[in-house]
């Protein structure tokens, strides 16, 4: 499961796919742990080792959102098609297990687990045999040194934050040679006009970045050219999708109907397609809006995801501030 593994620890520390192997590790830890507790003796102990088995999901939203993109750009596009709809799988027997779980259903769980197991090994054999190693003969050094701010975003598994690639070095700058301009203050020289009034594009920014819900933006070429980076995004995002075509971005299992929405909008028969579900115990709205200039030609497609779990509670009137 290993073959690729000498190559890797010549990688300096923090590189990704050196990161990549260090979970890998971790993963195998897990999966012997999961195979060798008694899940009715100590259903406790394997409870723990699942949770922790889970934290996998952020290794699959890197790959997603990282690396494949930049397979992409180097034609390979069989990951974000083929590997995706592997994670997928997974993570619906995970699903399924943690349901099982709630309902401590011994006998599911010992029929399902199994599965999951030999899953995730088939998985780390296909990313050592064959991922791994085409994505280090493709990309170059420049575009790995690229990935430790999305991958941050993603997350990881391991316990501790994997050391930044390439290092950063803290450089001393004197006060006397520190000309920062620090000022914030508004002016008409630092700001664009739209439609109703000024902001500088930093204030662009900062609006973008604290409106509560997520926002990406498909231009007219199909390709993904902003999304805002909130706190508490509903679906992960990194920088790496930028520049992405868009039938990438989404799971196979849901691309076609993604597809169909920006025809429609292409050929101006819709303007917009909405929709809710349950996810994580949450309720989610997603919205797609076409984009059309003044003289409504096509320019694209705007999603826009919101968590409405709170604001579906609400009900009768609050017309006074209830800080106190």
């Amino acid at each position: 499961m290993n073959s690729f593994l000498p190559q890797v620890e010549q990688l300096p520390e923090g590189h990704p796919v050196r990161v990549y192997y260090q979970e890998s590790a971790l993963i195998q830890e897990l999966l012997l742990e999961l195979h060798d507790v008694d899940v009715v003796a100590d259903f406790q102990k394997y409870y723990n080792i699942f949770n922790q088995l889970t934290t996998i999901e952020k290794r699959f939203a890197r790959k997603e959102n990282q690396l494949f993109p930049y397979l992409e750009k180097h034609n390979w596009n069989g990951p974000s098609q083929g590997m995706w709809s592997f994670h997928d799988n997974l993570r619906d027997q995970i699903r399924f297990l943690k349901k099982h779980n709630a309902e401590k259903n011994i006998l599911k769980i010992k029929e399902n687990l199994p599965y999951l197991i030999e899953g995730i090994k088939r998985l780390l054999s296909i990313e050592d045999m064959r991922l791994f190693p085409n994505a280090m003969e493709m990309l170059s050094e420049d575009e790995w040194k690229e990935f430790y701010q999305g991958d941050e975003e993603m997350g990881w598994m391991l316990t501790e934050k994997p050391k930044p690639y390439p290092e950063i070095t803290a450089k001393y700058v004197h006060p006397s040679e520190d000309f920062t301009d620090r000022s914030d203050s508004f002016s008409k020289e630092n700001t664009f006009h739209y439609d109703e009034g000024y902001m500088t594009p930093e204030q662009v920014n900062l609006l973008l970045r604290f409106m509560p819900l997520d926002i990406t933006y498909v231009d007219e070429n199909d390709k993904v050219i902003f999304y805002n980076r909130g706190e508490d995004r509903v679906f992960p995002r990194s920088k790496g999708i930028i520049g992405r075509e868009v039938k990438f971005c989404h799971p196979p299992k849901s691309v076609d109907m993604v597809l169909r929405i920006v025809d429609e909008f292409r050929a101006g028969t819709k303007d917009v397609a909405d929709f809710w579900f349950n996810f994580r115990g949450r309720i989610i709205y997603i919205r797609y809006f076409a984009i059309r200039d003044k003289e409504m030609k096509y320019r694209g497609v705007i999603e826009m995801s919101q968590d409405i779990t709170d604001i579906q509670k609400i009900t009768g009137e609050k017309r006074l501030l209830d800080w106190d």
